[in-house]
């Protein structure tokens, strides 16, 4: 990312920023540089209202506000999450915990929080305790939930924000919301893209609503529903989707409904790339799967071992179990452990199997790209 010019990122949110569109969803693969995209559009829209922030964001910044304090130096403390502090503390005072409760009851968690205020309460929350749900009137001792678990409470703590008036009330130009789900698992994503669609719902009509991901699931799911869901004639003329690509040390924005966003086709490159490279892992299973489902669902039976008939794959039943259990972590979950020899084979022979069939067109070099 380092060859990329600002120039050229600065020019592409520009793109964004001056777009009569309401709703843009911009897919990227991890490093392409969709972080550094997020940061131009806020430094542009910060530049077009005075140095003042115009719109709110949820991004890994965002999460970075929020750091475990672990008891490793204060005697039995009780643990915490701490609250960095920020231009956000003064509207804490605002926020509705049972509108926070009622955004996490999606998600189904199995922890209560409460908030810890500053002595001075004009100072925001100086911390976040976590405990275990219980129906015993005493309350639990405190706990450090999990990652996803702290990624959900943070997304909804920002949904919850996002209410507050008095920071959106000031910042009304647009939500700016980049990777929610990078720790997720797929039911989780599932309910944040959900919750996604109800902030669009809400505000599409008033305001900008820009997400970007590295997650293709997130991303189909919503350009599904903004494109063939029941509200899909409303939301057609506010929206517009993009991928962001790098070529050449040159960052473009694709518009898919143009140039036709046919996400199996990234996938499959990434796969020739790897079988090229020789550097195959565990995740390459979870993408090889996502493939494998397309294709059948093209073909309208919606099962991979159909797929592996139809490319000649010998003992369809136990490749497809190996398929699945080397592809039950997220698609971009990596893994630093290289396949073993025999599931790596396995790996690029499905693949070149399902390329002499259906002879995709990557435009890579290697594997039967016409």
């Amino acid at each position: 990312m380092s060859s990329i010019s600002d120039e050229n990122v600065k020019s592409l949110a520009r793109q964004i920023v001056e777009s009569r569109k309401n709703i843009t969803l911009v897919f990227a693969f991890n490093g392409t540089g969709k972080t550094r995209f997020s940061v131009e559009y806020k430094n542009i829209t910060k530049e077009l209202n005075g140095g003042n922030h115009s719109g709110v964001y949820y991004n890994a910044y965002s999460e970075d506000l929020f750091v475990w304090d672990n008891d490793t130096e204060n005697a039995g403390s009780p643990i915490k999450l701490n609250v960095m502090h920020s231009s956000l503390n003064q509207y804490h005072s605002s926020l509705d915990e049972e509108k926070l409760r009622e955004k996490l009851a999606a998600y189904k968690p199995k922890f209560d929080f409460k908030f810890n205020y500053h002595t001075d309460t004009s100072l925001g929350i100086s911390s976040i305790s976590f405990y275990p749900q219980s129906e015993d009137e005493e309350q639990p001792e405190a706990i450090k939930i999990s990652r996803g678990e702290q990624q959900i409470f943070i997304w909804c703590l920002f949904l919850t924000m996002f209410d507050v008036q008095g920071w959106t009330g000031e910042q009304n130009s647009h939500f700016f919301i980049d990777d929610p789900v990078s720790s997720l698992d797929d039911h989780n994503i599932f309910v944040t893209a959900s919750t996604i669609m109800d902030l669009i719902d809400e505000h599409y009509e008033n305001r900008k609503i820009i997400i970007t991901t590295h997650h293709v699931g997130l991303f189909s799911i919503l350009s599904d529903w903004l494109t063939k869901g029941e509200k899909a004639s409303s939301y057609k003329k506010f929206t517009q989707m993009h991928i962001l690509k790098n070529s050449s040390n040159e960052l473009f924005l694709l518009d898919c409904r143009k140039d036709v966003f046919l996400y199996h086709l990234e996938l499959l490159q990434m796969l020739q790339h790897a079988i090229n490279d020789k550097q195959l892992y565990a995740y390459h299973f979870a993408i090889l799967r996502q493939v494998l489902e397309n294709v059948s669902s093209f073909l309208g039976v919606g099962r991979l071992s159909y797929v592996l008939e139809q490319i000649g794959v010998n003992d369809t039943d136990d490749v497809a179990r190996i398929v699945n259990t080397l592809s039950h972590k997220n698609v971009f979950r990596y893994e630093a452990k290289e396949l073993v020899p025999d599931n790596a084979e396995l790996l690029s022979s499905v693949f070149n199997k399902l390329q002499n069939k259906y002879n995709f067109v990557l435009h890579i070099g290697g594997g039967n790209d016409a």
